[in-house]
């Protein structure tokens, strides 16, 4: 297989060529894509250095898989020229998530809708990613009626200059770029993406849309407000689901432990719960704090914690890819 990755400077792209060595996906040829300030330098991969090309020159090379890490706007344009010149198509960016032609994976939770003559696949929402890996088995089991969800994301989910920018406000440093209109360290901003009308952001839209699209449900009530905090290790989500009927605590918990990519740490006694520190390089989801909520029936809360840049994206991409390579060889 021949694989090209645009956006192979940034964190995410970073991460999805260590997930590609970790995997040892089988490959022909790896095109490596960036912007054209980076076309010419060089990466190394696997103990190879590859030199950046364009993405002219990757469609010229005309790849047989290809897995966008760009911006949105990148993705929006070029997406469907690959797609036309018949390359499998990965989009991490949210420019097709939507797309009633598109299909959202979470390998674990819907890849069964896998096709070998799928051209265009889009990768889900960080967030959204690790919320559905524990909620998909309780969906199953009881139903989804509603949730209430905080996010507490990690500055690694808007890129480099926010990285940056929070380890200079920790020096004392302010003449950085700022990727952010306040500071970051020792705060947190409840704004991420763009504000709509209706007061809510794109990214806390994301988490309702997406969520039903891949459970396939859009009677599930979800409403969410987004946070930027000073991390680095990944997201946290806060969760309060009601179910559509009544649960045990202790089947809700042998669910979460049998879910493949789930991994429960929950106990109170040992002060053990999921924390971004320790989810950091990890590829599971981790799951604690489960608890009935006494306020109302059949709904409890959940802590959810997972590596934006790896199974909130590179390691998801790779998955797919992962499926896509198994369904045409």
């Amino acid at each position: 297989m021949k694989l090209a990755l645009v956006g192979a400077t940034g964190l995410v792209g970073q991460e999805i060529l260590h997930v590609l060595e970790e995997h040892r996906f089988p490959l022909q040829s790896l095109l490596l894509v960036a912007s054209s300030g980076s076309v010419g330098q060089a990466l190394q991969w696997a103990g190879e250095s590859h030199e950046i090309i364009s993405l002219e020159a990757a469609l010229a090379a005309q790849p047989t898989l290809i897995i966008f890490a760009a911006d949105q706007a990148t993705s929006t344009t070029w997406v469907p020229i690959f797609v036309a010149a018949g390359a499998i198509t990965i989009d991490n960016s949210a420019a097709w998530r939507m797309h009633p032609d598109c299909k959202l994976i979470v390998p674990e939770v819907n890849g069964r809708l896998l096709q070998a003559n799928d051209k265009l696949i889009a990768n889900p929402n960080c967030s959204t990613i690790q919320l559905v890996m524990a909620l998909a088995p309780l969906h199953q089991y009881y139903g989804l009626r509603r949730m209430v969800i905080a996010t507490y994301q990690a500055v690694t989910g808007t890129g480099k200059i926010a990285v940056g920018q929070l380890m200079a406000e920790r020096q004392g440093v302010t003449d950085v770029p700022q990727a952010y209109p306040y500071p970051i360290d020792l705060n947190v901003i409840p704004h991420i993406d763009e504000f709509l009308d209706n007061g809510y952001t794109k990214e806390e839209i994301k988490l309702v849309n997406e969520t039903q699209k891949i459970l396939g449900d859009v009677s599930i009530r979800i409403t969410a407000t987004a946070v930027r905090v000073p991390v680095l290790g990944g997201h946290s989500l806060a969760v309060n689901v009601e179910l559509a009927k009544e649960f045990d605590l202790h089947e809700v918990t042998h669910l979460l432990n049998k879910t493949p990519g789930v991994v429960v740490q929950d106990s109170a006694a040992q002060h053990q719960y999921p924390m971004p520190l320790y989810a950091r390089h990890q590829d599971a989801v981790f799951v604690g704090r489960i608890r009935r909520d006494y306020s109302q029936p059949c709904t409890l809360n959940l802590w959810i914690v997972a590596d934006n840049l790896r199974k909130g994206a590179a390691t998801n991409a790779v998955q797919i890819a992962e499926s896509i390579q198994r369904l045409i060889t």
